[in-house]
């Protein structure tokens, strides 16, 4: 395995448990933390792509400024989290049908996806010189 493939790896695992943990967190503050995780593992991976400008700007407008904002909305609203929680039980079976039917959608085009004869037929990796 080489250097690369093994920072992609590890940008990609922590980049996916920084994202559940964004949704999966009880606190809000900590949620946006895990945004911001996740934001800097998708700079990482754009740097490895050879897109430094893009990783640059990933950094400085969503880290930098839509990150630190939704912190600073999310620690001064004061919101009463226990209060909202009251109806969550109501709307779980609905929530659950939706996400069983995303996932099967998920699943039937993961499925679906197979590489053309001509690509198999070349024993090739297409490279963007091949134009």
């Amino acid at each position: 395995m080489t250097v690369a493939a093994a920072f992609f790896y590890l940008f990609s695992a922590l980049m996916i448990a920084s994202a559940f943990m964004v949704i999966a967190a009880r606190n809000p503050v900590h949620s946006v933390l895990f945004l911001i995780l996740a934001f800097v593992n998708a700079s990482g991976l754009f740097i490895l792509l050879g897109a430094e400008f893009l990783a640059m700007i990933l950094i400085v407008v969503y880290v930098g400024a839509v990150a630190v904002l939704f912190l600073f909305v999310v620690m001064m609203l004061d919101v009463d989290f226990a209060e909202l929680k009251q109806g969550f039980l109501q709307y779980l079976p609905v929530g659950a049908l939706i996400g069983v039917i995303v996932a099967l959608e998920l699943v039937l085009v993961v499925g679906g996806l197979a590489p053309s004869p001509a690509a198999k037929a070349s024993g090739r990796t297409p490279m963007p010189a091949d134009v």
